[in-house]
C-alpha cells in the first residue's frame, strides 16, 4: 500500500525493521521445524507496535497512524507478505473489527486483543461447506441465563492458540454471532493440517457449551453488516498480504535472472523471458491496483466496496499462484527444492487463494454484483425528474 505521510513512512519502517528481525524466513522455517506456529511473545512485541490497535477506535484503547486504520492495517499485512510471518495478524483484526461495530459488553476483550495478552478467531467455516458467513448449521438455543451453542466449526485459524472464538450461529431463524472463550466446558479444540509452513487451523467441537447474554455480539438486525463488515476486512487483508508476496518473489526472481548466466549471458538478457518479466510485472500492477482500490473502499465504508472486494480477491488470487509457479519455472531446478525459499510463499498464496472464497467464487459474485447495479442504475435512470 502507498505510504502517504511520515508518520506512515515511520510505522512502515518500524514494522519492516521488526519483521526482518524478528520474522525472518529462517525464523519461519524454525518455527516449522519445532512445530510452532508463533510465539505468543512475539506476538505481543507486534502488539505493541500497534498493530493489533488500527481498527479500534480511540474511545476503546486503539488508534492508526494516519488515521485510516484500514489502510495502515493493509499495509502492515503486505509487509508480512515479504517474508510469510508467522502470527494471528489475520484472525485477531477479523475479531476486533466485528467487535468495535458492537462493543458493548465487550471492551476488556477488546482491550485484551488489543494488547496482545489475548488471541481471537472468527469461527464462521463449517465441515464439507464453504464460505457462506450468513449461513451456519452450528445453533444457539436460547435458555434461563443466556445461550446454549451446539455444533462444529473448522478450518478456524489459530484455534488451538486462541484464547476466544467468534461464534456464527443460527439462533430463532436469524444469524448472530457470539464470543465463547475457548476453556469453557464443552468446547473441543483439534487441530488441522495445513498447507501453510506456520498457518495452523482447528476445528472447534461445541456440545452444549452454556455461555451467558453478554457473550453476544451485536443485535440481530446489526448482525449481518457486521459479519459483512468482517468478510471485507478479511479480504483485503489477504489480498495485501498476497501483493507483498508478489513483491518480494518477483524481486527474487529478477535478481536471479541477471545473476545466472547460460552460454556467457545472463538470462535476463534473453528476450522471451524479458517477455515473461514485463507480463508478471504488468499482472502485480493491476494486482496493487485492485487490491489498493478495494482497501480505499473499505476504508470508507463505500456502498461499492462489497463489489471491489471481489474484484480484488478474484484476480489477485487467480494470478498470483501462476505467477509464482512461472517464478519457479524461471529459477530452473533449484526452484523446486526444499531448501529454496520459492516453495514457503506458493504455499502461502496456495492456501490464501482456498480461503474466504475461490476466484471462481468471487467471479460469480462480481457477476452478480454488477447486474444488481446496472438495474440499479437504469432504475434510477428511468424515474422521472423532480
Amino acid at each position: 500500500m502507498t505510504v502517504a505521510n511520515p508518520e506512515q513512512m515511520l510505522f512502515a519502517a518500524t514494522t519492516e525493521t521488526f519483521l526482518e528481525k524478528q520474522a525472518s524466513l529462517t525464523h519461519v522455517r524454525g518455527l516449522h521445524a519445532s512445530g510452532v506456529s508463533f510465539q505468543s511473545e512475539w506476538w505481543q512485541r507486534a502488539a505493541e507496535l500497534g498493530w493489533t490497535s488500527l481498527l479500534v477506535p480511540d474511545e476503546l484503547g486503539g488508534g492508526s497512524v494516519s488515521g485510516d486504520g484500514v489502510a495502515d492495517l493493509a499495509m502492515v499485512a503486505e509487509r508480512t507478505g515479504h517474508t510469510v510471518a508467522p502470527g494471528p495478524l489475520h484472525p485477531v483484526s477479523v475479531v476486533l473489527a466485528g467487535l468495535v461495530e458492537a462493543p458493548s459488553g465487550h471492551e476488556a476483550a477488546i482491550e485484551a486483543l488489543v494488547s496482545g495478552e489475548s488471541v481471537a478467531s472468527w469461527a464462521v467455516y463449517e465441515p464439507t461447506r464453504g464460505f457462506a458467513p450468513l449461513h451456519a448449521t452450528t445453533t444457539a438455543t436460547r435458555t434461563g441465563s443466556g445461550y446454549r451453542i451446539d455444533g462444529v466449526k473448522d478450518r478456524v485459524e489459530a484455534g488451538a492458540e486462541s484464547n476466544a472464538v467468534l461464534v456464527v450461529a443460527e439462533c430463532e431463524g436469524q444469524i448472530r454471532q457470539f464470543l465463547v472463550p475457548i476453556g469453557t466446558a464443552g468446547v473441543t479444540i483439534t487441530p488441522q493440517v495445513s498447507i501453510d509452513m506456520v498457518k495452523r487451523y482447528a476445528r472447534v467441537q461445541f456440545d452444549g457449551v452454556q455461555i451467558d447474554e453478554s457473550a453476544v455480539v451485536g443485535s440481530a438486525d446489526q448482525t449481518p453488516a457486521i459479519i459483512e463488515r468482517q468478510r471485507q476486512v478479511a479480504l483485503v487483508l489477504q489480498c495485501a498480504e498476497i501483493v507483498g508476496i508478489l513483491d518480494a518473489v518477483l524481486a527474487m526472481t529478477n535478481q536471479w535472472l541477471f545473476d545466472r548466466h547460460s552460454f556467457g549471458r545472463p538470462l535476463a538478457s534473453y528476450q522471451a523471458l524479458k517477455h515473461r518479466a514485463a507480463d508478471m510485472k504488468m499482472w502485480f500492477e493491476a494486482c496493487r491496483a485492485t487490491t489498493t482500490g478495494a482497501v480505499a473502499a473499505v476504508a470508507a465504508r463505500s456502498p461499492d466496496a462489497q463489489l471491489l472486494v471481489s474484484v480484488a480477491k478474484a484476480y489477485v488470487a487467480e494470478r498470483a499462484p501462476a505467477m509464482l509457479q512461472d517464478c519457479v519455472q524461471l529459477h530452473g531446478g533449484i526452484g523446486v527444492t526444499w531448501e529454496h525459499d520459492l516453495h514457503l510463499y506458493l504455499r502461502r498464496v496456495a492456501l490464501y487463494r482456498a480461503m474466504f472464497g475461490s476466484p471462481e467464487d468471487h467471479h460469480r459474485a462480481v457477476f452478480a454484483l454488477t447486474r444488481v447495479n446496472r438495474t440499479r442504475d437504469e432504475q434510477r435512470r428511468m424515474e422521472p425528474s423532480a
